[in-house]
This record gives C-alpha cells, structure tokens and sequence, in this order.
C-alpha cells in the first residue's frame, strides 16, 4: 500500500512508532519503552523463524499493544487519582495479582479529602473492579480498530486485539489460551514486561521475570527461547540508536502514505489522542479546520495551507504525557500542575522530531501555546519570534490554558 499523490509521504512505521512515544509517558515509562520492546519481539520472532508476512504483526502489534490505554484515563483518573501512576503499577505486579489489586486499591481517589476517598472508594467496592476489567478488555479493542483506520492487516488486528491475553487464559478479555492465543500477541507481551526488566535490573532480572511467568502469564516456549540467547535477545538496547533501528526493520510491508491517505493516517491517530478525555473529542478536527479557514483566508498557498492542517491535527499528541487528574481538575491548577501542563507542547514536538517527515509539523505544533506578548509557553516567545505559516503556524492556531 502506498500514497501516488504528490507532495511528502509518511512512512506508516513513523506514524506508529511517533505515536508510541506518548504510550510510553502515558504508562510513566522512558520513551522508547515501546521501540525497544518492538526490537526485542523482533529478535524473538527471528530465533523462532517467523517469516516476513508474520513478523509483520509482530512489528506493529508490539508498536501497538498498549496504544488503547489512554481511552479512559478520565475514568482511571476518577477512581484512582493519577491514571499515569495507575498504569505505572503494571510492570510492578504480576498480573491479577493480589499485591497489584491492594496497591491499586490504596490508590483509589489520591489526591482528595479524605471524605471524597471515602465516597470513592465505596463506589468502587459496588462496581469498580468489574469497571477496571471492561476497561482493559477495551483497550485491546481500541487498539485493534485503530489498526483497521490505519489500513493494517487482519494478522495485526487479529494479534492486537488478543494483545492481553495469556497463556493459562486468565488475561483480558479471556477468550483464549495457549496456542490459540497469536504468535505476535504472544511475543509482544513477553517482549513488553522483559524491555522493563532489562531496562531496570539488567539481563539477569529480564530472564528471572520470564521464568517465573512462563506457563501462566508467558508462553514457556518463548521463554525458553530468550533465556537460552538472552545476551543476543537484550543485549546492546541501550547503545543501539532505538528510533533507526526499529524503522529500518519495518518488515516485508513498507507502507508509505501520501496525500489523502497521509491525511487519513493523521486523522485517525488524532481522534485517538482526544480520546483521552471526554473534553476533547473532536478537538483535534475542529482545530484543523479553524486553521485551514484562517489559512485560506489569507490566502496561503495549498501545499502551505496542508502543512498546517496537518500540524493542527497532531498538536495535542504531548497530552498523552499529563495525568487526568490535570486535565479534568474541575478547580484551577496548582503551580506543578499548571508545570505539567506546559509540557504538553515540547512533548508533542519529542514525540515526532525524530521522523523527518513529521519533524516539520512538530516544529510548527510546538508554537500553539506562545502568545504575542511572550506569556505563552514552552519558550515564552513573542510576537516577532513566533512563525507565521510553515513552518510559521503557531498565530493560526488557538490558544488556551
């Protein structure tokens, strides 16, 4: 598949791993978490002899595995506070286990009276370890229809949407086991947990992780496997350049999107980001549309006029990385909060400076929230420092909090 329209393409795997990158601060992990998880599965599925066709849904389902999580965070941050530091619990805690249901039980309404984590908790207590399970059994869900808007195939929706099931079948939603359960969801989630491991303790701590899950949580075959070549499997991630190396094993597909299809992409994953608060669906959208109105009205070129709407559509990517407990506060923001929220746009520009396509259009994003007299922010710039048109949008999109 591939875009014949004229103008700049985008490498579909620059979109995906771009998008990953706001997954990892959602889940409060370094970003690359989610690359480095992407090469270990990789190497896994090349020790097992997966061919190209299958190391496809290996590829994307690892880049895509926990790209559903941020759709309710409003709901994780009603009932616990903090929805990154939630989701941070996951890789502390086996799954389903006890000690992770009592840590996420303290959790429940942090960062209010104690009266309201009284009210909170009883909620809870009624219904809300059923709410969690929905949730998680949606995430995968999510993921797998983005994956059907990004023109993905079946192999990858069909291993995305078992993205949390396990091999003794007490995963997310449950519906499968053992080898029912898709190569690539298999090697992902294996390749997820030991990436934090790895990264946290070294190769001794990612095998004793793998061994000690192998038959419930892990299919212990593939244990097998990385444990016998574990210095090949993990070694050399902390020197390796993450963002090349995992776009240049793309396998096999070699999507490329232009024009309309580059729009569609674009489109897609910024409907996905607003998911992440019920304040902001369609927010995305419509601010592309008031840019590509102003932009028309004066009278700039098309190719110009694209490059902003395109812009506009990924502007909000940085808010993967703020809590709800942020964005949904009904009551103003404290000076740390009020901080975070200044993060948004650097982290949306971190998030696509590394594609050379869509660095541009991080260049022009990151300038959304400077205002004319220099309060605005991340860099405080004024009026004759702020772009006007590409990469200069920063006057045609509008301001906030």
């Amino acid at each position: 598949m591939s875009g014949g329209d004229a103008g700049p393409r985008l490498r579909l795997a620059e979109l995906v791993a771009a998008l990953s990158l706001g997954v990892d601060l959602g889940f409060g992990q370094p970003m690359e978490h989610v690359l480095r998880q992407c090469l270990i599965a990789l190497r896994l599925a090349e020790r097992i002899g997966l061919d190209d066709e299958e190391r496809v849904a290996v590829y994307y389902t690892a880049l895509l595995v926990n790209v559903g999580c941020h759709s309710d965070a409003h709901e994780q941050a009603k009932w616990f506070g903090d929805d990154i530091a939630l989701k941070a619990g996951k890789y502390r805690y086996e799954q389903r286990s006890l000690a992770g249901a009592v840590a996420a039980v303290r959790l429940i309404g942090s960062g209010n009276p104690p009266l309201h984590r009284f009210r909170v908790g009883l909620e809870f207590a009624l219904g809300g370890f059923h709410e969690v399970d929905r949730m998680i059994s949606g995430h995968a869900a999510l993921a797998t229809s983005l994956a059907g808007r990004l023109g993905l195939p079946d192999s990858v929706r069909r291993a995305v949407a078992a993205s949390y099931e396990q091999w003794d079948g007490r995963g997310w939603p449950g519906e499968v086991k053992g080898e029912a359960v898709p190569i690539a969801s298999r090697l992902a989630q294996l390749a997820e947990f030991t990436e934090v491991a790895h990264r946290v303790g070294g190769t001794a701590a990612a095998t004793a992780l793998a061994e000690r899950r192998a038959g419930s949580q892990f299919d212990p075959r593939l244990v097998a496997v990385l444990c016998r070549d574990a210095d090949a499997v993990l070694g050399e991630l902390d020197e390796v350049h993450t963002w090349e190396a995992v776009i240049a094993a793309e396998p096999a597909l070699g999507v490329w999107l232009g024009g309309e299809q580059f729009e569609r992409a674009l489109l897609a994953v910024a409907d996905f980001v607003d998911l992440k608060s019920p304040y902001t669906l369609g927010h995305a959208r419509a601010v592309a549309d008031l840019v590509d109105a102003a932009a028309a009205g004066l009278g700039l070129a098309e190719d110009q006029r694209t490059q902003l709407r395109r812009a506009a559509l990924l502007h909000g990517l940085g808010r993967l990385g703020v809590s709800n407990a942020i964005w949904d506060k009904p009551g103003p923001l404290g000076t740390g909060e009020r901080e975070r929220v200044r993060l948004q746009p650097y982290l949306t520009e971190r998030m696509l400076c590394q594609s050379p396509t869509l660095a541009p259009l991080g260049a022009i994003a990151v300038q959304h929230r400077e205002r004319l007299d220099g309060s605005g922010y991340p860099r405080g710039l004024t009026a004759p420092a702020i772009s006007r048109g590409p990469g200069s949008s920063a006057r045609l999109t509008p301001t906030g909090p």
